[in-house]
């Protein structure tokens, strides 16, 4: 695709964006609505022309139509292709899908491309992590449930219940909205808010090694 094409659908990318956030004001006026709504057909006309061409001109078509980018392209223009034959007022995560049209910025960046070849060269090292996460959360919730459910019966009715605790202390928040009050159940969050701390920072170091490998193969590859 031209370069010039390329700037221009970035540039509709971020004024579909803006006009996203500004269909969500409340007085807006009809006629502005459906100024907006206009335009809306106008880049969804756009973004349909540019995957079927994209679609076309691929080497290998089902291979484009699973790819990333691909499943980016089709997404931001099937939320409107559903609208016209069913009411989604109601289903706002399918109207939400409209912002994946953000991701297709990254189409033509080196940058993105970096980022794609790091996840992927450490995409084992990302599956430990997020087990051992997981992990983490559900001693968490256990640890502090058998530490405060019999001060806080109901703030800590259960494990489950336990889980937000966990969530908000593994990873630093602490919105304090569940606060232990035992001696054994402070100790254990102290314990808790150490392993969080790893855990907010060790994916840092998993992607930061991956994102250096990843350039140092684009470097080589533009040889």
């Amino acid at each position: 695709m031209p370069r010039t094409l390329e700037i221009f659908i970035q540039a509709l990318i971020v004024v579909c964006a803006v006009a996203f956030a500004i269909e969500t004001l409340p007085d807006l006026s009809p006629r502005f609505r459906t100024l907006l709504w206009a335009f809306e057909i106008f880049t969804v006309a756009i973004f349909t022309i540019e995957y079927g061409y994209r679609l076309w001109t691929a080497e290998n078509r089902f291979r484009f139509a699973f790819s990333f980018f691909g499943i980016v392209d089709l997404l931001s223009i099937l939320p409107f292709f559903l609208s016209l034959s069913v009411d989604l007022r109601s289903f706002r995560i399918v109207r939400l899908l409209r912002l994946v049209r953000i991701l297709k910025l990254g189409r033509t960046q080196k940058a993105v491309e970096r980022f794609r070849i790091a996840f992927s060269l450490a995409k084992e090292e990302f599956a430990l992590f997020f087990a051992a996460t997981v992990g983490a959360l559900y001693f968490a919730a256990v640890g502090i449930y058998y530490c405060e459910n019999g001060s806080q019966p109901m703030v800590f009715s259960s494990v489950p219940h336990s889980l937000w605790w966990a969530v908000v202390t593994l990873t630093t928040v602490g919105y304090g909205d569940n606060v232990p009050v035992t001696f054994g159940g402070r100790v254990f969050t102290g314990v808790v808010l150490m392993i969080g701390l790893g855990i907010v920072s060790l994916p840092a170091g998993i992607l930061s090694s991956a994102l250096q490998r990843a350039r140092e193969i684009q470097t080589e590859d533009s040889y």
